[in-house]
């Protein structure tokens, strides 16, 4: 699996783990998605894709790197694309 096919299968573990927004995004702790067996079967390099997906302005958090154990509680938050920030704004 290549970085976009990875950034792409962890936006769709987002949306399955999180919290809807009202803005559209998704919100979830750094932890569930560490503790998710589902997640650890698909991302050999959780945090790896985590800071590609970040790169690439996908999702934001605080800091640069999450560690498992210190940064469990650290929120994830999967961006709305500008077509759901579009349309849940016009709602």
């Amino acid at each position: 699996m290549n970085v976009d096919e990875e950034v792409g299968r962890l936006k769709e573990e987002i949306q399955r783990l999180g919290q809807s927004q009202p803005d559209g995004s998704f919100k979830v702790k750094f932890g569930v998605l560490f503790h998710d067996d589902r997640c650890a079967n698909i991302f050999e390099a959780l945090v790896g894709t985590l800071r590609a997906a970040k790169k690439r302005k996908i999702i934001k958090f605080d800091g640069e790197m999450l560690l498992q154990g210190v940064h469990d509680n650290v929120e994830i938050t999967l961006l709305p694309s500008p077509a759901e920030a579009a349309s849940a704004s016009a709602s």
